[in-house]
């Protein structure tokens, strides 16, 4: 007997684009759009101290996306997580395990860092200083990092109040892990009434049954290609870790 099939019914996808695209309050407004990537860091890729799988995978096309809002002059907003060494801003599932000795996301590593192609040539290694004091860290023109303490990129951070500041009322996320910070990150977007956009293949852990969920509280889901489209650009380039 063969299993059942995984794969997004065509006819379902294609209902629900045109539902989100014909809403007046969920239609992305691409002119004021701006990217977040969510916790892709080193240590989160193939081999790293925290790796998440698919992270990898995905990465080139996150790499894709970043030019092709840079190219268009629209924001770009990195969220990272750092773990102090003593454990003491670490998730409680977590926790037990770095003040055992674990590693990962430590302040001043290079795991810590945001894998290669995400940010501009030249940008800045991050400041753990700076981001643990919950100061935007500018890495390049219109490009900042974050750092949030919990799942949600919006808890406890000033994304928000950056956000507004830049007119953006349009996001589009991509990033690490679904089933954790970009869903919570999602959600909270949703309650403070942003226009949401997923780049399905520039974000690891996505599944069938969560594109339906988001597609549910009124998020688009699009491949990369088609972001770059909406944008006016199209950019291919390569990604990975020193």
């Amino acid at each position: 007997m063969l299993a059942p099939s995984h794969k997004p019914s065509y006819k379902r996808c294609v209902a629900s684009r045109e539902r989100i695209e014909a809403d007046p309050y969920l239609a992305p407004r691409w002119e004021t759009s701006a990217l977040l990537t969510i916790d892709t860091q080193c240590d989160t890729l193939d081999g790293g101290a925290l790796e998440i799988p698919g992270t990898s995978a995905a990465l080139p096309a996150m790499t894709r996306l970043a030019e092709a809002f840079r190219t268009s002059g629209r924001p770009i907003v990195h969220v990272v997580r750092v773990y102090e060494r003593d454990g003491a801003n670490v998730d409680v599932c977590r926790r037990a395990a770095v003040e055992a000795g674990a590693r990962m996301l430590a302040p001043g590593e290079a795991g810590t860092e945001l894998a290669r192609g995400l940010v501009p040539d030249g940008a800045p290694r991050l400041d753990p200083a700076r981001l643990l004091a919950g100061e935007l860290q500018p890495l390049g023109p219109g490009e900042v990092a974050i750092y949030k303490p919990r799942w949600g990129a919006f808890y406890d951070t000033p994304l928000e109040e950056h956000l507004r500041a830049s007119g953006t009322d349009t996001l589009v996320f991509c990033g690490c892990n679904f089933p954790n910070c970009p869903r919570a990150s999602i959600y909270e977007a949703s309650e403070r009434d942003f226009r949401l956009v997923v780049a399905r293949d520039a974000l690891s852990g996505l599944y069938e049954r969560g594109e339906q969920e988001l597609a549910s509280i009124g998020v688009l889901l699009l491949a990369v290609e088609e972001v770059e489209s909406a944008l006016g650009t199209d950019q291919r380039i390569s990604s990975g870790c020193p």
